[in-house]
């Protein structure tokens, strides 16, 4: 695991300016990889490929890149594991490796097959650029889920890249210009989807694709970027695998489950240095740590973070079921100072505005288990592969009901609804259990969609008109899906848009930034590209029952943890972002929200952010997710001056 960076086009600089350039980039993305640094250049393609390592398989300097491959044409600066590296040391036709590194048998891959033959023979997670000395080609590519991140753009005759937007501004030709379209999307989804970034003309790589740049006779002149080529696509494995259904037993299936499972633990096991887990107590972060444990000879580390806060704290699970396994565990219960005392680091973490608030703990449970070991592995993408988020069996349970209540009378109910006091339906939770303001108001806005298909947008939007509140900003829809996909039912819809959008882009965002924040390497099995492909073959009842998700993950868990371990509501790794913000965080917020400095700053409309704020002050609603996105984005511009 490590960060990569570089550019095209330095005939503006002197010679020396050059190498102080690619230092500054480096430096700015240390933290993804303080072990090792280096940079190669190609002057007559005015080249730069600058490297940052964390040196996780081949501690040696046989592993150094940017590396060259055996025969000179190809270089490479690369980021991530190759989880069947040792099967393809037997594919390759040069075998004069100097080390062990998945780098050197990736780099010998590439020069007997060709980038995208080598590609669709991987397993892992990545991104790397690629020069190629004789087609003058330059590569940019991205793994197929995309665990690792790829910024890219021309700036001021420059074409820049790299793993993180803060190597890409230390380029003395970045001007950064910000995209207001992309603070709609930001406020809507929580994050700037691929391809957009928060800057005008700088993009992300899309998962499972590549960017071939050709150099022509003049070298790399600026121009409109090609079109990014896809060597792998989820769209196109969730349509297949719906038409291919796996037609066996359920005791076959789970079998097949946990052989796929275990190899990609097994495969993502293999480190030159200490590895652990993180573990939350909840099925996901349970099977992997369940499947590490059964393969280990010794105890596996597992982490896990606690709060004392009524309602967020699943360590007291995770530390039950870590018991059970008899891992070697660790705990770190923290308080809510602790908790705020990271909201300052989240701009320079992030790099662009983010604000899905469990990006809080998310740190805090990677910088402890840093502390500990150099790799981690993580239970995340089971939801998306299995069903796992109450919006999928909830929507033909609730729609069912729904739709045989005359329109009309649907809005009267929800307006109804939201007209009574927050507080009032509070209060009657404590004689109804489960009843609040929030489930109240997400009823009232459930019952005001038009069909079956808006449910999705609803579960899934925070802003539900963020373009209204952004000055200048339009909507802008990713056009992530080939329309013309019908996946036959609404639920298996929904799972490939979170698979394409919300996986990538929040999901696998938060956990790589906090992680590599503290040089901390995170693997996730479930993301294995074969484990990708095998649940989409499932027929749906194999992932949802009885009003319940992941139901064949379920099972294969209780193989090896008793089921009274696990079986409860499922809990979000959140934080009480409402409470703080009318308590400790009132200030802070009070200052970043002020009607004059909006003003002032030129983003936002000033009226419909002040009134959420003070409603939610008041306790009249909880508008915490609609104001975090807005305070994420202050903060985010804040650390820009």
């Amino acid at each position: 695991m490590c960060g990569f960076a570089g550019f095209v086009g330095y005939s503006d600089f002197c010679t020396d300016k050059v190498e102080s350039v690619a230092s500054n980039m480096g430096d700015a993305i240390f933290h993804r990889g303080p072990d090792d640094f280096g940079n190669w250049r190609d002057d007559n393609a005015e080249l730069m490929l600058i490297h940052r390592r964390l040196s996780i398989l081949d501690l040696s300097v046989a592993g150094h890149q940017p590396m060259i491959s055996s025969s000179g044409r190809f270089i490479i600066a690369f980021n991530g594991e190759i989880y069947n590296h040792l099967d393809l040391r037997d594919k390759v036709k040069n075998k004069n490796f100097k080390g062990h590194s998945d780098t050197e048998i990736l780099l010998s891959l590439i020069e007997t097959y060709g980038v995208v033959k080598a590609l669709k023979q991987i397993v892992g997670m990545f991104a790397f650029v690629l020069w190629d000395r004789d087609e003058k080609n330059l590569y940019l590519v991205r793994d197929r889920i995309g665990e690792k991140p790829l910024y890219y753009g021309w700036q001021n005759n420059v074409f820049l890249f790299g793993s993180e937007l803060k190597a890409l501004k230390a380029h003395p030709t970045f001007y950064g210009e910000i995209d207001r379209s992309s603070i709609v999307m930001q406020l809507r989804n929580n994050c700037i989807p691929a391809p957009y970034s928060i800057y005008k003309g700088i993009k992300k790589l899309l998962p499972g694709t590549f960017l071939m740049l050709s150099m022509g006779a003049n070298g790399f002149t600026e121009k409109e970027l090609p079109k990014p080529q896809r060597y792998w696509s989820f769209a196109a494995v969730a349509e297949n695998g719906v038409k291919n259904r796996i037609i066996k037993s359920e005791s076959a299936t789970i079998h097949e489950l946990d052989h796929l499972l275990s190899q990609s633990v097994r495969d993502q096991m293999i480190a030159d240095v200490p590895l652990g887990a993180f573990l939350s107590g909840g099925v996901d972060s349970s099977v992997v740590v369940a499947l590490m444990q059964k393969q280990s000879p010794v105890p596996i580390k597992t982490f896990s973070i606690g709060f004392n806060e009524r309602g967020y704290d699943e360590a007291i699970y995770a530390k039950k079921v870590a018991s059970y396994l008899g891992t070697d565990h660790m705990e770190l219960y923290v308080t809510a100072q602790q908790a705020m005392d990271v909201i300052h680091r989240l701009p320079r973490l992030y790099d662009e505005p983010f604000s899905d608030s469990s990006q809080i703990p998310t740190f805090l449970v990677a910088e402890m288990t840093r502390q500990h070991v150099k790799v981690a592995l993580s239970g995340d993408g089971g939801d998306e592969l299995f069903g796992g988020y109450n919006r999928y069996f909830k929507t033909h349970q609730w729609w069912g009901k729904i739709n045989a209540i005359p329109k009309p009378i649907r809005r009267m109910i929800s307006k109804g609804l939201l007209a009574t006091p927050p507080r009032l339906w509070d209060k009657m939770g404590y004689a109804a259990p489960g009843l609040s303001s929030d489930v109240v108001a997400k009823l009232a806005g459930v019952l005001s969609v038009e069909d079956e298909s808006s449910l999705y947008e609803h579960f899934t939007t925070h802003w539900d008109d963020p373009a209204s509140v952004v000055i200048g900003g339009r909507e802008r829809f990713t056009n992530i899906s080939d329309p013309s996909i019908e996946l036959g039912n609404t639920v298996e819809q929904m799972m490939i848009l979170d698979g394409l959008t919300y996986l990538p882009d929040d999901i696998l965002t938060k956990v790589d930034r906090a992680a590599m924040g503290v040089s901390l390497e995170t693997r996730i099995p479930l993301l294995d590209h074969r484990v990708v492909e095998f649940s989409w073959k499932l027929p749906l009842n194999m992932k949802i029952r009885h009003g319940q998700g992941k139901w064949v993950l379920r099972q294969l868990l209780y193989q090896y943890v008793p089921k009274e371990l696990i079986e409860r509501p499922k809990m979000g790794f959140g934080v009480p972002i409402d409470s703080w913000l009318r308590g400790p965080l009132k200030d802070w917020a009070e200052s970043l929200l002020d009607e004059s400095r909006l003003r002032r700053e030129g983003y936002f409309y000033p009226q419909p952010i002040r009134r959420k704020w003070e409603e939610h002050l008041t306790g009249r609603r909880n508008w915490q997710s609609h104001l975090w996105g807005v305070l994420m984005f202050q903060a985010w511009l804040e650390d820009q001056h």
